[in-house]
């Protein structure tokens, strides 16, 4: 097997350490299925492992790409993307498990492949190609919506016309802002095991973002501010390294396992934050 490069083999890692860590509220880990009862930890690493090509094409694509367009880059990454979905649904068995990754590790894997084209690897500079690929993308996807028949809307358009969330096509559109201000920094700071730092990773992600995983499962946007305040106070009680941390995090797995609710956003900008932190070697 040729040697694949970093940018392509910390995907697939990012996708199986995000699942590893334990225990995460309204998620899948090793210990608990959470409010997801059509999959376990095993669907996710089927998923994962199905995937594996689709980051070999993404980091191929950008790496080849010469176009003075960046949105060109993203048109030309759509169908490798609908096709990684269709991988992804025949190994869970048609479970949706990964197709929010598929959408935003892929732009940013492909975004890798044509930063480093010329130069070494960057963060800071992927997010810029990132961002340059997306350019208007929450306005042509939502563009027409409110004509569009109801029964025929996804969960994300719905939200858009009730709320006015954009959901991770505005998070990715702007470049993950929440991953590169808020989750990234934390990550880089933080420290303790991998399974610590990862959950407090990912309190902070809930603290800073309106799920939209979330809002869905609840029917109302309301849910947002007690999840956030939730996540917080875990943080605020010194995270999971500590007692009382420890104590409430187990209290809001209970919570969300009995309300069904799901943190599937969340856990999605976990992986990334996973996959950068991968890319500079701070895990």
């Amino acid at each position: 097997m040729p040697n694949r490069d970093p940018a392509v083999l910390n995907a697939t890692r990012a996708l199986l350490y995000e699942v590893s860590v334990t225990p995460k509220p309204g998620l899948v880990d090793p210990a608990d299925v959470g409010p997801h009862p059509d999959m376990d930890v095993f669907t996710f690493i089927d998923s994962a492992t199905a995937l594996e090509d689709y980051w070999t094409t993404c980091f191929a694509l950008g790496q080849a790409f010469t176009g003075a367009a960046l949105p060109d880059l993203f048109h030309q990454l759509r169908p490798a993307g609908v096709a990684a979905e269709t991988a992804m649904f025949h190994a869970t068995h048609g479970v949706n498990t990964h197709k929010g990754a598929v959408f935003s590790l892929g732009v940013i894997v492909a975004a890798a492949g044509y930063q480093t084209q010329a130069a070494p690897y960057a963060t800071d500079q992927t997010l810029t190609v990132v961002r340059a690929m997306l350019d208007d993308l929450t306005a042509n996807d939502f563009a027409g919506l409110d004509k569009k028949p109801a029964d025929q809307l996804t969960a994300g358009e719905r939200q858009y016309l009730k709320y006015g969330t954009t959901g991770i096509r505005g998070q990715a559109e702007a470049g993950f802002p929440v991953v590169a201000t808020v989750s990234l920094p934390y990550l880089r700071r933080s420290r303790g095991t991998r399974t610590q730092r990862l959950l407090n990773t990912l309190m902070t992600i809930v603290a800073h973002t309106a799920d939209s995983n979330l809002i869905k499962r609840a029917g109302t946007a309301t849910i947002v501010p007690w999840a956030q305040e939730t996540a917080q106070a875990i943080l605020d009680a010194g995270g999971c390294q500590t007692p009382a941390g420890q104590a409430q995090l187990t209290q809001m797995n209970r919570s969300f396992k009995a309300k069904n609710l799901s943190l599937g956003g969340s856990a999605d900008l976990l992986i990334l934050t996973i996959y950068f932190g991968l890319m500079e070697q701070i895990l």
